[in-house]
């Protein structure tokens, strides 16, 4: 059976809704549910609106590859080590789609552009500033 337990984070006393006394804390969609990362109300969460400013530490370098595994055999070129938030990620994957004429989206920090689009993409990015590795 479910139990609240309280649990004390960042100096901050929640309500945590556990599975047992020994689990960890796990997601409650009881009103009074608080989030245990950011301290908030479930409704109100800002953990989401945290993740979208925040910027990842990567090397430096931006990483160009190829991959096809899990899609079918349809080819994505991904893009990763870009120094930028969640919301700058989507407005350069924006451009570089509108360039290079292709579809793609982001995922966890990640541009995925259709098709092998690796020698234009690093060209783009090289004109913008960025050191770019081919792999």
């Amino acid at each position: 059976m479910d139990s609240f337990k309280k649990v004390s984070l960042w100096g901050v006393v929640l309500n945590v809704k556990t599975e047992d006394s020994d689990s960890h804390p796990i997601c409650s969609k009881s009103p009074e549910a608080i989030c245990p990362w950011c301290a908030k109300p479930a409704a109100n969460c800002a953990c989401r609106e945290i993740k979208k400013v925040a910027v990842p530490n990567t090397g430096g370098v931006v990483c160009l590859r190829y991959e096809t595994k899990g899609r079918k055999g349809k080819g994505m070129t991904l893009i990763q080590g870009l120094l930028l938030s969640e919301n700058s990620l989507g407005e350069l994957a924006k451009r570089l789609k509108q360039r290079l004429g292709t579809g793609g989206s982001v995922k966890n920090y990640v541009i995925e552009l259709q098709g092998d689009q690796r020698e234009q993409a690093a060209r783009a990015l090289g004109e913008i500033g960025y050191r770019v590795k081919l792999k």
